[in-house]
């Protein structure tokens, strides 16, 4: 085995087992913090009172009658694994008091959560919460590491670290920051920014090919920003249709900006195809540019374009299929509607997902253009940067360890 082989063994072993622990930590953490800002009672998630037990063994299967039907639910027996009541053994059904998917049901040895509590009567009863589901995250994360870095190699191992200051920006910065009441746009616009740059060089090196890419996304950020804030005011969207805005605002009391909050969403739910697509275009006007150094910038623009409206076509159609995944019980309630349609789409929720997807739309359709003309301009005057030259990088620094 060569030395740039077992060193990319050990680099990708370093960062599966990096990425697992940064993630069991912070599911650990996340898990035992107590979410008490202003009614003391309170916190996102589960009840206070929910403990893991584990499944030992089916009981039985007893019926119940829902909405006029007789269905069967089974009935457990589970240990409890944690808090005061360690090591003490219950019944708990699975079905009786919520819906049940037929096909999704515990099995001996899984882990669940039940909530365990003493009614006024004194009688103890045990509710299924929900199935334990943090180990299983942890298998889909190495195993999406180790695709990530076998296909696409060192460039992978760095886009991982890239992904790891992503979470770093979202979580340190743009959500604190938005929660200690600043305006969501422009701590996006940064984040986003600063975001973007740094897994840009990161993963592409110091090259005019990325200086050209992270300012092609800066003015792209700036024009879609716009358009969002000129749709957003003119569909007078609020952003007080998300129930869960609603649900900050009156329990933490935090004077966040709900519209703003909207206009955030549209910018950070575009990001990542944004990201592609211009890195994409830079590199292709790049590559132009070393096949044939002696075509004009209209030639280039024109043949970078061509590549650029096929990729516009296929992400746009990427980002809508994605808000439309997220967005299907909504789809499901425009099928099932039995009003007008028009007044369905004038919904505030319903009209603001339209909004995303177009405004996210809009800005990845001008990124082509933005990008090919910057990148074009840099290719082809690279020369005229007098004694900056040296200090800008390679043009397009090859990827020399693969």
């Amino acid at each position: 085995m060569s030395p740039n082989n077992r060193l990319f063994i050990i680099a990708a072993a370093a960062v599966i087992i990096v990425f697992s622990v940064v993630l069991a930590v912070l599911i650990t953490s996340l898990e035992n913090r107590q979410f008490t800002p202003i009614d003391e009672g309170w916190r996102v998630g589960y009840p206070t009172s929910a403990v893991r037990a584990e499944v030992l063994e089916l009981l039985r299967q007893e019926e119940v009658m829902i909405e006029g039907e007789m269905r069967q639910y089974p009935v457990y027996r589970v240990q409890v694994l944690e808090g005061g009541m360690q090591g003490e053994i219950y019944e708990v059904d699975y079905g009786k008091y919520q819906y049940r998917v037929e096909n999704v049901t515990p099995a001996v040895g899984d882990q669940i959560l039940i909530d365990i509590f003493d009614r006024p009567d004194n009688v103890r009863v045990i509710h299924f919460i929900d199935f334990i589901r943090t180990p299983y995250l942890l298998v889909v994360l190495a195993v999406f590491i180790v695709l990530n870095i076998g296909v696409s190699g060192w460039k992978g191992f760095r886009g991982l670290i890239g992904l790891g200051f992503s979470f770093v920006i979202i979580l340190a910065f743009i959500l604190p920051e938005i929660l200690d009441g600043k305006d969501p746009l422009v701590v996006t616009v940064l984040g986003s920014f600063v975001l973007l740059m740094v897994t840009q060089y990161l993963i592409y090196g110091w090259t005019l090919k990325t200086h050209s890419a992270v300012l092609s996304i800066l003015v792209t950020l700036i024009i879609t920003i716009t358009l969002a804030n000129i749709f957003t005011n003119l569909t007078r969207l609020t952003g007080l249709a998300n129930t869960e805005v609603l649900i900050i605002i009156q329990q933490t009391g935090k004077a966040i900006n709900p519209q703003g909050l909207v206009l955030a969403s549209i910018l950070i739910g575009a990001l990542g195809i944004l990201d592609d697509l211009i890195i994409t275009q830079a590199s292709v006007v790049f590559e132009l540019k070393d096949t044939d150094p002696n075509l004009s910038l209209p030639v280039i623009i024109r043949r970078g374009m061509r590549i650029g409206q096929d990729h516009v076509a296929a992400t746009v159609n990427t980002l809508f299929l994605a808000y439309a995944g997220a967005a299907l019980p909504m789809l499901l309630l425009f099928t099932l509607s039995q009003g007008n349609f028009g007044e369905l789409l004038n919904l505030e929720f319903v009209a603001e997902e339209v909004v995303r997807t177009l405004v996210g739309s809009m800005g990845l359709i001008l990124a082509a253009p933005i990008t090919t003309t910057i990148a074009s301009l840099v290719a082809l005057n690279q020369h005229r940067f007098g004694k900056l030259r040296p200090y800008l990088g390679p043009a397009n620094q090859a990827d020399d360890l693969q």
